[in-house]
C-alpha cells in the first residue's frame, strides 16, 4: 500500500512529430527539479516521462519520408532521450506507446469500458484537426478553424466507438468543486469548470481512417484513438492490470501530472473521467504551466522560430539553462524567452552573486588561513541575521515547492546568497586580516559565509544538479556526503579544519558579445 513518503510525478508523453524545443524542456526540467527535491527531502520517488507515438499525423509524416511509422518514431524518440540526458533529467521510466507493456494495458482498459457499457459504436460526422489530433463539432470551431491552434480543419465522417463522457460530467464537476487544489493554478480550474458547464459531448475513441495505432481488441478494423491510448500511459507504466502490480499499488494515484496549459483539458476532464469509469483513484493534482513564448508569439515549427535547447546547453551550460527556465517562469504564467534575459540571469544571479561569493570566500580562506577553517567563535553583530536566514531558508523552500512555485523557491535560495555577499561587505574580512588580534573574528566571518554557501548549494541541487560536483571540492567536503543532505541543513556542520580550495569560476561571466554570434 502507498505510504505518505512516496511521490509519483509525470510529464506529458511528447509527440514525436519533430524534435523538441525549449518549451518542452521547461516542462521536463520542472518535473525533474520537483522529483529531485522530493528525493532530497526523503521521499521514494517515481518520475515518468515518455512518447506518444501513434496517430494519423505520424503515419502521414513517415509515408512522406519513405519510412515505416516505427522507423520514423524510433529516430525522433532517440533525440528525445538525448535531450533529456543533456538536460540532466533523472526520470525513472520512459514509456513509449508502441511498447507491448503499454498496448496490453490500453486494450484491457478499452475492453473493460466496453464491457460495462461505457463505450458504444456510432457514426461520426464532424471536423478534424490533424496537428492537434482533435475532433470538433461545428459549434466548437472558432471562425471555422480549430479553437486550440487556429489551423484549418477537415470534415470527417466515419464509424467510431464513443466513450460516454457525458455520463460522468456532473460527477467530474462535483469532484473539481470539492477538491479545489486538484487543478492548478486557479485560472486553469475556472476554465475547466466553464468547459464542463458548457456541455460535454461523448468522446470519439476509435478511428478507421488510419492503421498506425493499437487495434480495438474486439474489432480490429478500428484503432484505439489518442485519448484512451496516450492518457493510459500514466498507469500502464506502473503495470496496472498485471498480476504483479506492485508499482501501481505503491505509487498510484499520481501526486502530480505536470502539463502545458494547452493540454490541461485532456488531463483534468477526459483522463479523470476514464479513471472514474475504471473505478480508480484520480491523480491528486494537475498543474498546467504557461508557455515559453517569443516576442513573435508562440513557438511553432511551421513559423521556423523554435529555440533548440541543445544549442543553448552547448553555449551556456546545462545548469545555467535549467536555472533560467525555473527562475524566469512563475507558476501558470507565460514567459517571453530572449537570449538577453538568459544572459542577464547568468551574469547577475549566477556569476556576480553565487559564483563570485564562492570565489571570494575560497580566495580569502586560502590567503588568510592557508585554506583551512576552524570552529567559529560566538556570533556577534550581523552574524545572527545571516544564520537565521540560512536556518529559515529550507522550510521556506519546502513551502514554495509544495505549491510548485519553482521561481520563488530559487529566489529564497538566492536571497541567502545575496545576504552572504552583503555580510562580507558589513564585516570587511580584508580589514580584519590586517589586525592580528582579530584573527578569530576573521575566521568566524569566513566560516559563516562558507556554511551559507553549503546551505545554498544543498538547496539548489535539485534545480542545478551538476553544480555540487564542482562546488563541494571548493568547500573541501567532496568526500563527506552526509553534509549534502536536506537533514544536514543545521547551522555549524562544516567540520573543524575544513580545507577550502581555489578553482575555476563556477559560473563564468558571459560576454554579451556572444549574443551577436549564433
Amino acid at each position: 500500500m502507498q505510504t505518505s513518503k512516496t511521490f509519483y510525478i509525470t510529464t506529458p508523453i511528447y509527440y514525436p512529430s519533430d524534435n523538441l524545443h525549449i518549451g518542452h524542456a521547461y516542462t521536463t526540467v520542472a518535473a525533474d527539479a520537483l522529483a529531485r527535491f522530493k528525493k532530497l527531502t526523503g521521499y521514494e520517488v517515481r518520475f515518468l516521462t515518455g512518447s506518444d507515438e501513434h496517430g494519423q499525423k505520424i503515419e502521414r509524416s513517415a509515408r512522406e519520408r519513405g519510412e515505416t511509422p516505427q522507423e520514423y518514431v524510433d529516430k525522433i524518440v532517440a533525440g528525445f532521450k538525448n535531450l533529456w540526458h543533456s538536460l540532466n533529467i533523472s526520470y525513472d521510466d520512459f514509456i513509449r506507446t508502441t511498447e507491448d507493456r503499454h498496448k496490453i494495458v490500453v486494450q484491457k482498459v478499452f475492453q473493460k469500458l466496453y464491457d460495462q457499457g461505457d463505450i458504444y459504436k456510432a457514426s461520426y460526422k464532424g471536423w478534424y484537426c490533424t496537428p492537434c489530433e482533435t475532433l470538433w463539432t461545428e459549434a466548437r470551431l472558432e471562425n471555422g478553424s480549430c479553437p486550440d491552434c487556429g489551423r484549418s480543419v477537415e470534415q470527417l465522417e466515419e464509424e467510431s466507438y464513443f466513450f460516454k463522457i457525458s455520463k460522468y460530467a456532473d460527477r467530474m464537476l462535483k469532484y473539481i468543486e470539492d477538491n479545489p487544489d486538484f487543478i492548478q493554478p486557479a485560472s486553469r480550474r475556472n476554465e475547466m469548470v466553464s468547459f464542463i458547464k458548457s456541455g460535454l459531448e461523448d468522446l470519439c475513441v476509435s478511428r478507421t481512417t488510419f492503421d498506425w495505432g493499437i487495434p480495438v481488441p474486439f474489432d480490429e478494423k478500428h484503432v484505439i484513438y489518442v485519448w484512451v491510448d496516450a492518457l493510459t500511459n500514466y498507469i500502464s507504466a506502473l503495470g496496472y492490470g498485471e498480476e504483479d502490480d506492485m508499482l501501481f499499488q505503491k505509487f498510484w494515484p499520481a501526486d502530480i501530472h505536470l502539463v502545458g496549459k494547452d493540454i490541461v483539458r485532456f488531463h483534468t476532464i477526459i483522463w479523470p473521467i476514464i479513471l472514474m469509469a475504471l473505478e480508480l483513484p484520480l491523480p491528486k493534482q494537475v498543474v498546467g504551466h504557461g508557455w515559453v513564448l517569443l516576442d513573435s508569439g508562440k513557438m511553432s515549427k511551421s513559423k521556423g522560430n523554435v529555440i533548440d535547447p541543445l544549442v543553448l546547453i552547448n553555449k551556456y551550460g546545462v545548469d545555467a539553462i535549467r536555472y533560467y527556465l525555473l527562475r524566469e517562469m512563475p507558476l501558470g504564467a507565460d514567459v517571453i524567452y530572449s537570449e538577453e534575459a538568459l544572459v542577464h540571469r547568468i551574469n547577475v544571479d549566477l556569476a556576480n552573486d553565487f559564483g563570485n561569493l564562492f570565489n571570494r570566500t575560497c580566495a580569502m580562506v586560502n590567503k588568510y588561513f592557508k585554506g583551512r577553517l576552524q570552529t567559529p567563535s560566538v556570533p556577534e553583530g550581523p552574524d545572527n541575521e545571516l544564520i537565521q536566514l540560512a536556518q529559515s531558508m529550507p522550510l521556506e523552500v519546502e513551502e514554495f515547492m509544495e505549491r510548485r512555485e519553482f521561481s520563488n523557491a530559487l529566489a529564497a535560495i538566492l536571497r541567502l546568497v545575496g545576504r552572504a555577499n552583503k555580510y562580507l561587505e558589513e564585516t570587511t574580512p580584508w580589514a580584519l586580516a590586517k589586525e592580528p588580534a582579530k584573527q578569530d573574528r576573521l575566521n568566524t566571518v569566513l566560516y559563516n559565509v562558507a556554511e551559507a554557501l553549503r546551505f545554498a548549494t544543498v538547496a539548489v541541487t535539485p534545480f542545478m544538479p551538476g553544480l555540487p560536483k564542482r562546488a563541494w571540492p571548493l568547500l573541501g567536503i567532496e568526500n563527506q556526503p552526509h553534509l549534502f543532505t536536506w537533514g544536514s541543513l543545521q547551522w555549524g556542520q562544516l567540520p573543524n579544519g575544513t580545507e577550502l580550495k581555489r578553482g575555476e569560476p563556477l559560473f563564468p561571466r558571459i560576454d554579451t558579445a556572444l549574443l551577436e554570434e549564433a
